[in-house]
């Protein structure tokens, strides 16, 4: 919910003071890691006619278009202060992206021609955040958006003129729904409401009937719904009711019954529900364990990802795009060790087509593995994470980067992490691990995590500390923890409760004082308040405990050297938290490096705010791990 971020002779430094041995590790300048790639995130038109990606232009992600058989693309945006969030083809002729102002997270939606032309902001609301209810497939005109245009902490639902931008609102948000679901047809049948704890979903069967109430439960259970079948009658969902983990069911709308589990996992949740728009048929459903997997409900479909992974062995395969026809689709390569490349797939010829490497200046043969690892806690609780080891050094006696994730209620996954790969490039060891609260190992371990800030949760990230010494691997004398929002809060929290087990520490947009995150919260998080008071504690009512879990309160502990790292305009964890921890920190005259960007919210998007947050990030541990 919070967060889902060289010089030679300090390399050299960290390399001797380590001891480690360089054979078979090739320094990659830190740059390649974290600059924008020339080309990325490719898509083709619904008609086939045309290719897009995003590239850079005055170091800023745009849009480029080219038609499918020929080389030269064409720019068609001209961002130049922060780059796309995102972006889509709407028809054959026009495209969709989005866009916030200095990372402040109110999202624009755009829409732009294919030659550049008629490029208009369809929502030009100050302070306002839009998001996609429908995109309407079939409309080439047209979208169903939401917006809290009307009252920041709520969103309204409005059909949309992409040409336009004409506005029509279809919906009013009486105040508590939370989300909203169209039937295959675009019409708004389904709403998710919430009292805070208690979550509804209510259905009509069509557009001039009264939303009513079909199924109630408290917020540690739920059955999301995803999409109609396609006779626009029952209700696909994901949903945990009587069960701990996620399963994939068909669900009656008017009753709210279950009516059939499509897919369940013994170990995990149930991920994603794919279907074919073109065939109407269910697809594939994905699942994550150390990896992610698939569950195939069609032989066609099956048969497409049997032939691609004989044409691209070793990779793991996304499809990122397709034409309305389903006959060519953009196929997308990564891996731990890659962030892989884009192929045009002819289904008709079962044949590729290459068309860009997303990173090729980062060779798989110098980076570094990413293994799965588990390990018990003290309470003996199985936490599954993953260990990326320096490339050619024996694994005894390394220094140790601790990553925990942000969320809390996030995971982290197998796949390439340009974080945990310059680290290891850099000497350092990089243990991930998915503590208790992490989601997708079930309901019991998600629930586990509450108010459990500072505590069980911590104990986890210290149980793995002690693990990776234990095996070996880590130096406990040269042990670093790094962390983003959460693991920011984690960061804090650690050199905080358990003091001597840190060399070096480095806060990323973290909260240090949960009284205080509870009141700066975004106004659109207001209807989940008393959830959250539920998962993190109540002012109100468990202020001490709060105050306990509160690193700022506690900075008399502090004595590991401490860097950290804020956006000014971050709308999820204020600027002040970071301020209060430092400004705590320097009275007591304990050093603390400090680095706040103006144009930056959660997590720095800038490649050159990267760049310099990385350089510091390098610095830094160079300096506190060689001791």
């Amino acid at each position: 919910m919070i967060f889902t971020f060289k010089k030679i002779t300090t390399l050299t430094l960290s390399i001797l003071a380590f001891g480690l041995s360089a054979q078979g590790q090739k320094t990659i300048p830190l740059k390649d890691f974290f600059k924008n790639p020339e080309k990325s995130a490719y898509q083709i038109s619904p008609d086939g006619k045309h290719i897009s990606y995003l590239g850079p232009y005055k170091k800023r992600m745009n849009i480029f278009v080219r038609p499918i058989n020929e080389n030269q693309a064409t720019r068609i945006t001209n961002v130049t202060d922060r780059d796309l969030n995102g972006y889509f083809w709407k028809s054959g002729s026009r495209l969709v992206y989005l866009k916030d102002l200095a990372g402040d997270e109110n999202f624009h939606l755009y829409a732009v021609n294919v030659d550049g032309t008629n490029l208009k902001d369809l929502t030009p609301f100050e302070g306002v955040k839009a998001d996609f209810v429908d995109v309407l497939e079939n409309n080439d005109d047209q979208m169903i958006i939401q917006m809290n245009k009307d009252n920041k902490e709520i969103f309204d639902v409005y059909r949309i003129n992409i040409n336009t931008g004409e506005l029509i609102k279809i919906a009013q948000n009486p105040g508590n729904i939370t989300g909203w679901v169209t039937d295959h047809d675009g019409k708004l049948r389904i709403a998710v409401t919430t009292d805070g704890t208690s979550s509804s979903l209510l259905f009509r069967e069509t557009e001039k009937d009264t939303f009513r109430n079909v199924l109630t439960t408290n917020f540690k259970e739920s059955a999301s719904p995803l999409f109609f079948d396609f006779d626009n009658v029952n209700l696909f969902a994901s949903s945990n009711i009587n069960r701990d983990k996620a399963a994939i069911v068909k669900l009656d709308p008017i009753s709210g019954k279950e009516l059939e589990v499509l897919f369940e996992h013994p170990e995990v949740d149930a991920g994603n529900l794919s279907y074919s728009h073109k065939r109407k048929v269910l697809t594939a459903i994905s699942f994550t364990t150390w990896k992610r997997f698939r569950k195939f409900l069609d032989s066609t479909t099956a048969k497409m990802f049997e032939n691609l992974s004989v044409l691209l062995p070793g990779y793991e395969i996304g499809i990122t795009s397709y034409t309305k026809d389903e006959g060519t689709f953009i196929v997308r390569t990564y891996s731990d060790k890659s962030l892989g490349a884009h192929y045009i797939y002819t289904v008709s010829t079962n044949t590729l087509v290459p068309i860009g490497e997303v990173s090729p200046w980062l060779k798989e043969e110098n980076l570094a593995d990413m293994k799965p690892v588990s390990f018990s806690t003290r309470d003996g609780y199985i936490i599954n994470g993953y260990l990326t080891l320096p490339k050619g050094v024996d694994p005894k006696n390394l220094p140790v980067v601790i990553n925990p994730h942000g969320g809390p209620w996030a995971r982290d996954n197998w796949g390439f992490n340009p974080e945990v790969q310059f680290l290891a490039n850099r000497g350092y060891a990089v243990l991930q691990l998915n503590f208790r609260g992490s989601t997708g190992y079930g309901r019991q371990f998600w629930e586990m995590s509450f108010k459990q800030w500072g505590l069980a949760m911590q104990d986890d990230i210290t149980d793995g500390v002690n693990w990776l010494i234990s095996e070996g691997v880590a130096n406990p004398k040269r042990i670093a923890i790094y962390g983003g929002s959460y693991g920011g809060y984690a960061t804090l929290a650690g050199i905080t409760y358990t003091p001597n087990l840190y060399a070096a520490a480095i806060d990323y947009v973290g909260v240090s004082n949960l009284l205080s995150f509870m009141q700066t919260i975004p106004p659109y998080w207001k209807p989940y308040l008393d959830m959250m008071y539920e998962m993190v504690g109540n002012p109100n009512t468990e202020l001490d405990m709060l105050k306990a879990a509160s690193p700022v309160f506690h900075v008399d502990k502090i004595k590991t050297p401490l860097f950290v790292a804020q956006g000014a305009k971050d709308p999820r964890v204020n600027i002040n938290e970071s301020n209060q921890i430092v400004d705590a920190l320097k009275k007591r005259g304990v050093a603390v490096e400090y680095m706040v960007k103006e144009n930056e919210g959660h997590g720095f998007g800038n490649e050159e705010n990267q760049f310099e947050f990385y350089e510091a990030m390098e610095k830094f541990l160079a300096k506190h791990m060689t001791k």
